[in-house]
């Protein structure tokens, strides 16, 4: 290979790294824009655990309230909730910025494929989470509420509720 065809391909690859780089830092600066919005304008972090957290306060005992174990925890909390609240409001921003990159390299063909995958992948995805959320956590909380001996006060601490399915070793 000649230096020539060697200097071009390395060029090329330095273009699509910078490319790449600029994909990444637009879908990182919409992401922490709504997560800026969301945590100190509207609606606030508070209010977003506290939707999160309706289906755990909902099978508790009339009084009951979740617990925070950590010093920083009522505050981290909330925030990591938030920025991945904030993560999926961003999502098409984020997919449209990893398309973008990707389409140039792809045939026509395989292109008219991508509008109806995306469509019907968001959507799905979206009636997976309005199920879990309305219908099986509230469904698996008061089982576990129920199951419990009448001798436990239950006090679900806020960290561990976020951590559900998550293994800890």
């Amino acid at each position: 290979m000649s230096e020539q065809n060697q200097s071009g391909l390395q060029e090329t690859f330095i273009s699509h790294l910078v490319e790449l780089r600029n994909r990444l830092v637009r879908a990182s600066a919409v992401v922490l824009a709504v997560f800026i919005v969301l945590f100190a304008i509207w609606p606030g972090a508070a209010a977003i655990y506290d939707f999160m957290a309706q289906p755990m306060l909902n099978a508790l005992p009339a009084g009951s309230k979740m617990i925070a174990t950590g010093v920083i925890t009522p505050f981290m909390v909330p925030m990591k909730v938030t920025m991945v609240v904030a993560l999926l409001v961003s999502l098409p921003w984020v997919l449209y910025q990893a398309w973008a990159f990707i389409a140039p390299g792809l045939y026509l063909h395989e292109k008219r494929l991508i509008a109806p995958l995306i469509i019907s992948s968001s959507l799905l995805f979206i009636v997976g989470v309005a199920f879990c959320y309305f219908f099986v956590f509230g469904t698996v909380f008061k089982f576990i509420n129920d199951f419990a001996p009448k001798s436990i006060s239950v006090a679900p601490d806020i960290e561990n509720y976020l951590e559900i399915g998550r293994a800890h070793v």
